[in-house]
This record gives structure tokens, C-alpha cells and sequence, in this order.
């Protein structure tokens, strides 16, 4: 049994299937609950923190957690950060059997801080064989100090900052993880795509980053007319490294997606990987633009399943609740490619072995 705290639309779950593996998560939120159960993965909708651990006892083999990183994202107000002395006091005690977190709790800034800690409740009663942890950068040193109690537990850990993109997403989202085994020697995956791809000593090569144009299904160089395949004559060129047809829905030449609407926006063009898609900003902060150098530039709003294709979800994945909500709920989630590379090198299940046996 393999237990998902913190569960939210199921990106861990996703790359789990890719394994050929499935779990249990437990979600607070109603609509990542019903994203969870339209998409077929078996949803514990409660409050993690107080649900008992009892039923798994015995019976668990992974554990994976990605606890709100609200209070610790840049996006946000960052009060997690003032209140990480508190959270590494509530890891401390709940490590010796001792659980302050109400105390804790009352003391933080950010209520949501101590969710942080949630995960070595888990652990201390459960000692699962393996475990995956993933949260926002500046979370690290806290994964460095779970790491040190589970290596007194006798598990081998890795802890580090991993970049998406390095492992065949359209983003170069980076986030802090923590991999741990008491079964066997863990560290990290090893990526498969980079930035440089020149090849190494051992006549290697990485792939190249996988763009936002090769991920919304775009030929380089290819022009589609806004009238297909039809006999009448008209319609208007496209280029087709540019958003699609298909899903922008609009026959116009969108060359560049901008993060928010801040003048100091991120800006990456369709033949680059998007930045990291933060939930702090809402879905109609990203913009699509036609950066050709006019006054009057053209733009849209990123799409929904243009928003979960560069998350690593397929365009049609079961997103419920308004589509504020569903951004959300996308931004959030861990990128399933990502997340199945991840628990590859935790359970030392062979991510391609896997995928050509499914």
C-alpha cells in the first residue's frame, strides 16, 4: 500500500501509473477530491492531520507527501519562512512520539506552516520502505532535517533541488524533494533531458528540453490553414510552433506565454520550456502574446488544458470546480512525469521497464 498525503488532483498518482503502481490519498479540498475520484484514483477526502494513522499500520510500503506550501512559496507572503524554528520543533517531537502541533500551531504566523510537519507523524508510527517528499525550494533545510531522523531510523536519504525540466517536462519548475529507503541505496533520478546536450565521456547525451511548442503538439516550420482541409478557398496561415488551432481556438500566431501581468513579468517564447506555473497567479495572469514588436500586440489567457499539458497532464485530465479552481489545482500538483521519475529512484522501480510493460 502506498499512502499520498496531501493528494490533490493526483499528480504523484499519475506518474505512479506509469510505474505500473497505484495509492491512496488523502485530500482536504472538495474539488481536488472530485478530481481525484473522476480520474479513477481512490480519494480519502478529509483533514490529513487529524485522520488516524491505525488503518495503515503494518500495511504500508511507500509514503509520499507534498504538504501546502502556501505559507513558503515566493508567490505568497512567505510567513512559513518566520515560522520554520516552530515546524522544526514540531518534527523534533513528534520523532520522539511527543505531538505538539496544536501548541505549535498557535504560535505561526501562517497557520498552514505547521502542515509541514504533518509527514513525521506518518513516518514515526508507520515506517513505511520508502518515502517521497516535494515542496517549494526554500523548504530544503527542512527536508534536511527530516532526512537526519530517518538516517538514525536507518534509511538511506537524498535531499536536493530537482528541475522538471531536466526529466521531459515543458517547465523548469524546481522544487526541494526528499527520497528515503530503508530498504536500499536512494538518490537521485537521474535526469534525462538538460539545457546542454552535448554528449559526455561515455558517448551520452541528454535529450533537449522538451518546449512548450513540442508539448502542445506543434511541427516546427509546418503552417496550417484556419480553413483545414476544406475545398472552399480562404481562412488564414498559421505557423504551427506557435498554440494550436486545436486549443487556442483562435487562428492567430501566439509567439510568447508571460507569467503574470507585472511589468516584470517571466517571459518565455513557445520554443523554450514555460517557467514554473504558480498558484499564487491566477490562470488569466498568463497571457499568450504576439510579441511582434507592435503597440498593439494580440493576446489570451492561457487555456485549462493548455495549463495542464505544460503540468504533465493530458488535456482532458478531469479538473473539477471553477476554472480558477482547476488552475489551481494544476499548479499545485506535482508534474507526473516528474513525480514517476522521483518514485523510480525511491522504490527502485525501472521507470522505462515499467512504461514499455504498461
Amino acid at each position: 500500500m502506498i499512502v499520498d498525503l496531501f493528494s490533490g488532483p493526483r499528480g504523484w498518482s499519475e506518474g505512479l501509473r506509469m510505474l505500473g503502481l497505484a495509492d491512496i490519498g488523502l485530500e482536504l479540498d472538495a474539488d481536488a477530491a472530485r478530481t481525484s475520484q473522476a480520474a479513477g484514483h481512490l480519494t480519502i477526502q478529509c483533514d490529513v492531520t487529524q485522520y488516524p494513522t491505525a488503518a495503515f499500520k503494518d500495511r504500508i510500503t511507500g509514503k509520499i507527501s507534498s504538504p501546502v506550501c502556501t505559507p513558503f512559496s515566493r508567490a505568497g507572503l512567505l510567513r512559513g519562512l518566520t515560522d520554520l524554528s516552530l515546524v522544526y520543533q514540531a518534527v523534533d517531537d513528534l520523532a520522539a512520539g511527543c505531538d505538539t502541533r496544536a501548541q505549535l500551531k498557535s504560535a505561526c504566523k501562517d497557520a498552514k506552516s505547521i502542515l509541514a510537519a504533518e509527514p513525521m507523524r506518518w513516518l514515526y508510527d508507520l515506517r513505511p520502505e520508502w518515502v517521497c517528499m516535494e515542496q517549494v525550494p526554500d523548504v530544503l533545510p527542512l527536508w534536511k532535517q527530516y532526512a537526519g531522523i530517518l538516517q538514525g531510523w536507518g534509511y538511506s536519504t537524498w535531499t536536493g533541488i530537482l528541475n522538471a525540466a531536466d526529466y521531459g517536462l515543458p517547465q523548469t519548475r524546481r522544487r526541494a524533494f526528499l527520497i528515503a529507503s530503508r530498504t536500499r541505496s536512494v538518490t537521485a533520478p537521474e535526469p534525462t533531458h538538460g539545457l546542454n546536450t552535448a554528449i559526455d565521456l561515455f558517448g551520452t547525451a541528454r535529450l533537449p528540453w522538451v518546449t512548450m511548442a513540442q508539448a502542445l503538439g506543434l511541427d516546427p516550420g509546418l503552417e496550417i490553414n484556419t480553413r483545414g482541409a476544406r475545398k472552399t478557398s480562404g481562412g488564414n496561415n498559421f505557423p504551427c510552433d506557435e498554440p494550436s488551432w486545436a486549443l487556442t481556438e483562435k487562428a492567430r500566431s501566439w509567439w510568447v506565454l508571460r507569467h503574470s501581468k507585472r511589468s516584470n513579468a517571466t517571459v518565455r517564447r513557445i520554443d523554450q520550456p514555460a517557467a514554473t506555473l504558480v498558484a499564487g497567479h491566477a490562470r488569466h495572469d498568463y497571457e499568450w502574446v504576439k510579441a511582434d514588436g507592435q503597440a498593439d500586440q494580440e493576446k489570451r489567457p492561457l487555456l485549462i488544458p493548455e495549463a495542464a499539458i505544460l503540468q504533465g497532464f493530458r488535456h482532458d485530465y478531469p479538473f473539477r470546480g471553477s476554472q480558477s479552481r482547476q488552475f489551481l489545482q494544476i499548479a499545485n500538483a506535482v508534474p507526473p512525469l516528474f513525480a514517476a521519475h522521483v518514485v523510480s529512484a525511491a522504490a527502485g522501480v525501472p521507470f522505462l521497464e515499467a512504461q514499455v510493460a504498461a
